[in-house]
């Protein structure tokens, strides 16, 4: 009779747990819309990868945390094929048929725009990644969060005390025609008034451009110590060209975006070497105990080295929202609380958020020497000094 009412107990028992056991196993959706066509692929292809890599590595060690229990990750992706316009369907489509608990970012400033209104209307906890402009800071905090520091408004400034700093005197402008670019090329301008360092050429070009040879002609002939050419990857690689056939000799020359993505190392070789660019991520930097594993564990699954700002950025979104899903669960309102309001150990060292800004992170400026991207400036960040820009080689 008691070995029956044992088994009984057991029997009743068991089959309670069970809903529990499977409710504890059932995945966790997480949703993004991200170019994998179109003309942002190449770039949002490898932010993707990061996001990948992180999927990978979170189940391979039993699964997400959410408040204490793991769960498997089930990641959903869909293109957006580069066109903006296509985001806030995407995502409502994610948020109201797909169901997801969570969602990563898409890839580009824009397309970070375009899910603003719809996050708060659904009041949906997001962490972005790709996304640089001064005017995100005019978002009204709510449900969307940026991690990087490579702001306009805060580069500006920057860039002037680097030029001070290295004594230089003279700066020349090879702006693209896009409002990134064009907003950084304001607020450097802004911040060199008062000082004397002055602007002896400013050059723009359109994004369909084939050709710099005559921009850089220009600044060539102005004799500058600064040359920055605020450019997109395909612009850059023009920049690159002119500046190599021409040999530019400024001591100081900023490639806005390209010099650390791997296919750039790969056209330009040692030319690259002594090439400023923005990043505040190098897996050089001590500090950040895990920005080397994650390079490593990057370049192992996928046999390429990541850039060193969309990809660290991207990643840095993950391991942001893993640790306030730790700790709040899947519940929107404290998720949201909890991004806002905690500090978060990333691959780039701690992040904090006041409103919708990383405020823990500073500005940072990196330089291509001996094929790595160093930290150069600000220089308590600094894991090399400044190299002035050699000679270019043929």
């Amino acid at each position: 009779m008691r070995r029956t009412t044992t088994a009984l107990i057991l029997a009743i028992g068991a089959a309670l747990l069970a809903p529990l056991a499977a409710r504890a196993a059932e995945p966790v959706k997480i949703g993004v819309a991200i170019a994998q066509t179109g003309p942002f692929a190449p770039a949002a292809i490898p932010t993707l990868k990061a996001y990948q890599l992180w999927v990978e590595q979170t189940n391979a060690a039993g699964g997400l945390d959410v408040a204490g229990t793991k769960r498997p990750i089930d990641l959903i992706v869909y293109d957006d094929q580069s066109d903006f316009t296509k985001e806030a369907t995407i995502y409502e489509k994610l948020i109201t048929d797909d169901k997801v608990d969570l969602l990563l970012s898409p890839y580009a400033t824009p397309a970070h725009f375009a899910l603003v209104g719809l996050l708060e209307r659904y009041k949906f906890p997001m962490v972005g990644s790709t996304a640089a402009s001064s005017q995100l800071k005019k978002v009204k905090p709510g449900y969307i969060w940026f991690p990087t520091s490579a702001m306009p408004d805060q580069m500006g400034p920057e860039l002037v005390k680097m030029w001070q700093s290295l004594g230089y005197k003279t700066v020349a402008f090879a702006t693209l025609q896009s409002p990134f670019p064009q907003e950084i090329e304001s607020y450097v301008k802004a911040s060199l008034k008062g000082t004397d360092i002055k602007v002896v050429a400013s050059e723009q070009f359109a994004p369909d451009v084939r050709d710099l040879t005559s921009v850089v002609t220009t600044i060539k002939q102005a004799k500058p110590d600064v040359v920055l050419s605020l450019s997109f990857p395909a612009q850059s690689i023009l920049y690159m060209k002119a500046a190599r056939e021409q040999n530019l000799d400024a001591p100081f020359q900023l490639v806005l975006i390209g010099p650390t993505h791997e296919f750039f190392a790969k056209m330009f070789s040692t030319n690259l070497n002594g090439v400023v660019t923005i990043g505040h991520w190098s897996p050089l930097q001590v500090k950040w105990p895990k920005a080397k594993p994650f390079f490593d564990a990057y370049i192992q699954k996928f046999n390429e080295s990541p850039d060193y700002l969309d990809v660290p950025l991207a990643y840095m979104s993950c391991e942001i929202l893993a640790q306030a899903v730790a700790k709040a669960g899947l519940d929107k309102a404290k998720l949201r609380n909890e991004i806002a309001t905690a500090t978060f150990d990333t691959i780039d060292g701690p992040v904090k958020f006041d409103g919708v800004q990383n405020v823990s992170t500073p500005t940072m400026f990196l330089q291509i020497q001996d094929g790595k991207a160093q930290i150069v400036w600000p220089k308590a960040e600094a894991t090399a000094p400044f190299e002035k820009k050699g000679p270019w080689a043929n």
